[in-house]
């Protein structure tokens, strides 16, 4: 089985990190309020603006928490059930800031795949997604893959059917046992 694991959002909660900087120079935002995937829009911040500040978080990658606890031990149960590659969307320049911080946090996975745009991963070859992007979720299941939508406050709206919801990656390690 290979498993295609996101890193924004399902195991580095980078967006914590892009909220302690745009609350000291915006206004104040709460992770809760964002509601929606381009949530940029409603608190009227430009698109290339939150996209650039997002990727410079990752230069301070040591700053940036984990999604949960224990995630070493829990990539290592994932990684049991099959293969496990990281498969991000991001600026290339973020890379080594990634795997530093994969490294930091012992985060077991067997290859590290780049892509542009969110939405092409669901052009590559993987059995199951793990993924926080409802634009790259209901992607995914446009083309007959199977998709675990780890829970954040910007997917929630999603209700599709063919689409399994967690709020861990123990509960989509049991998921995947039921698939």
């Amino acid at each position: 089985m290979k498993i295609a694991l996101d890193v924004d959002g399902v195991i580095a909660d980078v967006i914590q990190s892009w909220l302690n900087y745009n609350n000291s120079i915006r206004q104040k935002i709460t992770k809760r309020e964002i509601s929606d995937w381009d949530f940029w829009k409603k608190f009227k911040i430009n698109r290339y603006d939150f996209y650039a500040e997002l990727s410079s978080c990752w230069k301070d990658w040591s700053s940036i928490p984990p999604t949960e606890e224990n995630l070493s031990i829990t990539t290592k149960s994932l990684s049991e059930l099959g293969q496990v590659d990281i498969v991000t969307a991001r600026e290339r320049s973020t890379d080594s800031f990634v795997k530093n911080w994969l490294s930091h946090y012992n985060i077991s996975y067997d290859n590290y795949v780049s892509v542009i745009d969110g939405p092409m991963k669901s052009d590559l070859d993987y059995d199951i997604f793990i993924d926080d992007s409802p634009l790259n979720a209901l992607k995914i299941i446009q083309q007959k893959k199977k998709v675990i939508l780890y829970s954040q406050p910007w997917n929630q709206y999603i209700l599709e059917d063919q689409i399994y919801r967690v709020s861990s990656l123990s509960e989509a390690i049991k998921q995947i046992n039921l698939i």
